[in-house]
């Protein structure tokens, strides 16, 4: 592994980790093609593109080296890369984290294989065309169509200049690159699930090569053996529960409990070795937690205790790099300054975040909403492709602790015409059986924030700034919640009732208050000092806080983004009041996050 002045040289999947890699992040040459003449006049055959622009960072972006912000709908990428191969490693795997929209790959002028999809990482296997000791040349073509609204966007703006609640797009690559050798007999993927009443953690592993194999699996805590276990592999498959100490604490008062929780982040580590011919052919890390995410007569609970999320609304989205967080640390800062305002968790908007934001989530403990990127009109097309990319996230984010819900739908974007058009209906259905499928363990939303179908939390989107309207709507009759219309929406789908299900505002506030010159200035309602601010919030958060029916709530939103000024902290991550006086109000009142009275008032 190298890192010199390579931006993003972290180990770019923390859950699959191996110990040596070769990253590619750094210097590419770069070209538009904007009359798509790159394949017909086989650019990736050609000596050298004309620019050059800084892996992983879009073009649009600064940190790119480029900075142009005009719509250029196909471009290139070239690098020169030197691979000197490692012993008894047969296959050259090539990474790349994600590349919006859709990508094609060559390698020293062969063609690789494309992957559609702007959120989600693809690999192929290059080995075939790679000379070792030599220069090899990797050329990827994207194509972008900033026009085309049936594509998943989520923020993305397809207007030359941002405006409103959309942003500056995102074209190319947008995670980091990279390049790992591995043996033929090789760990391929693997799925982790806890089982905390019954104190298990059971691992799934798919396995590549044509060996007999065997792969030996070890779970520690800081150190601690718990498991060591060798499993024989058939048809490069092996699944087992593996039974914990059964004196282990679960208990969330127990100064050992091992149930992981934003307020104690334990993870367990794996280790899977795979041996083949009498020997070690790969070894892989990973890690994971005991926890479990439920609803239990209405309740939403974790570790089966009611838990009362408070989130905020984040964008991921950073002014000098757009969605590509400028460095690892970046998102670290993300994560402290939520949880030192008193925040338990976010809701991820609009995008299928960085795994190493989730990893940083995972050890740091905070709970995440995975979120998908909403197409705008809905198509066949758009179905099929939200349907196969969905997948991917889910596959590839299973892992993760910190994520507790999956939210595929956004406020009818996409499905704009669901409250009484049953094709549209039933495809938020098939997304939450989908999903469901997919993943057992977690709520899936339908429909975040109206218009819902079937969904394991009935989330509402309520932009009011005024105390008394929202007591009077959240404090008295449930009914009087079921038969409100915030933005003038109804929060059910024709044909669609509310279950019992936990209430969530999931998107609130949005206070304006700008306290830098370089925004236009944008928000829900304006305050106009630190006070006005503060009072403005202790309103709106008081009323969630105080209702019998709201079981948590997402405040919209982290950080200022171009021209919205509605963050807690501004675009460039300072906060705009003293982060301890939100903590106070957010921990005002049954702070239910731990079951007990909050020790401050606001």
């Amino acid at each position: 592994m190298q890192t010199g002045n390579i931006p993003r040289p972290e180990y770019p999947r923390p859950d699959f980790k191996r110990e040596s890699f070769q990253n590619l992040n750094g210097e590419w040459e770069f070209a538009f093609d904007d009359a798509d003449l790159g394949i017909k006049e086989k650019w990736y055959m050609a000596a050298t593109l004309s620019r050059r622009i800084t892996v992983p960072y879009v073009y649009q972006c600064e940190m790119s080296g480029i900075g142009e912000r005009d719509f250029h709908n196909v471009v290139w990428y070239k690098k020169q890369v030197t691979i000197t191969k490692e012993a008894g490693k047969e296959r050259v795997i090539l990474h790349f984290g994600a590349a919006d929209y859709k990508a094609m790959v060559w390698v020293n002028g062969n063609f690789a294989e494309e992957h559609s999809g702007g959120n989600t990482p693809f690999t192929f296997d290059i080995t075939e065309d790679v000379i070792f000791d030599a220069e090899n040349t990797i050329t990827v073509r994207v194509l972008d169509d900033a026009l085309d609204l049936e594509l998943p966007r989520g923020k993305q703006y397809w207007k030359g200049e941002s405006e409103g609640i959309f942003y500056t797009g995102t074209t190319g690559i947008w995670q980091t690159v990279w390049l790992e050798q591995v043996a033929c007999d090789a760990l391929k993927r693997v799925f982790i699930t806890p089982d905390v009443d019954r104190k298990t953690i059971s691992v799934k592993m798919e396995f590549s090569g044509n060996s007999d194999k065997q792969v030996q699996v070890r779970i520690l805590l800081k150190g601690q053996e718990y498991i060591d276990d060798l499993i024989r592999v058939h048809k490069n498959r092996a699944e087992r529960a593996f039974r914990l100490d059964q004196s282990i604490s679960l208990d969330w008062n127990h100064q050992e409990s091992l149930v992981w929780s934003p307020e104690n982040p334990v993870l367990f580590d794996l280790e899977f070795t795979v041996f083949a011919g009498g020997k070690a052919t790969d070894h892989v890390e990973s890690y994971c937690a005991l926890r479990k995410v439920s609803v239990t007569n209405g309740k939403f609970m974790l570790n089966n205790r009611p838990y009362y999320q408070k989130m905020l609304l984040d964008q991921g989205y950073w002014k000098p790099s757009l969605m590509t967080a400028p460095t690892d640390d970046d998102f670290v800062k993300d994560i402290k300054a939520c949880k030192a305002m008193g925040f338990n968790g976010v809701r991820k908007h609009q995008k299928a975040e960085d795994p190493r934001y989730l990893y940083h989530a995972d050890r740091l403990g905070l709970i995440v909403w995975g979120e998908y990127s909403s197409a705008y009109i809905y198509s066949r097309d758009f179905a099929c492709n939200m349907a196969r990319e969905w997948a991917e996230i889910i596959e590839r984010d299973y892992n993760h602790p910190c994520i507790v819900c999956w939210v595929p739908l956004n406020e009818s974007w996409g499905v704009d015409c669901i409250m009484n058009n049953a094709e549209e209906q039933d495809f938020s259905r098939a997304m939450y059986y989908l999903t469901k499928s997919l993943d057992q363990t977690r709520c899936v939303i339908s429909n975040d924030g109206w218009d819902h179908t079937v969904s394991d939390m009935l989330t509402i989107h309520d932009y009011e700034g005024s105390y008394p309207v929202l007591k009077e709507r959240y404090g008295g009759d449930i009914n009087r919640i079921l038969d409100s219309t915030p933005g003038s929406r109804t929060l059910y789908a024709q044909g669609n009732r509310y279950g019992g299900e936990p209430i969530i505002v999931s998107e609130f506030g949005g206070i304006s208050y700008q306290k830098t010159e370089d925004v236009k200035g944008r928000g829900y309602t304006a305050a106009d000092s630190d006070e006005d601010f503060l009072k403005r919030y202790r309103a709106v958060v008081a009323a969630m806080l105080e209702s019998p029916h709201v079981q948590g709530f997402v405040y919209t939103q982290l950080s200022d983004v171009e021209q919205e000024t509605n963050g807690l902290l501004t675009y460039e991550r300072e906060f705009k009041v003293d982060p301890e006086l939100i903590r106070r109000i957010n921990m005002s009142g049954r702070d239910a996050a731990c079951g007990k009275e909050g020790e401050d008032e606001a």
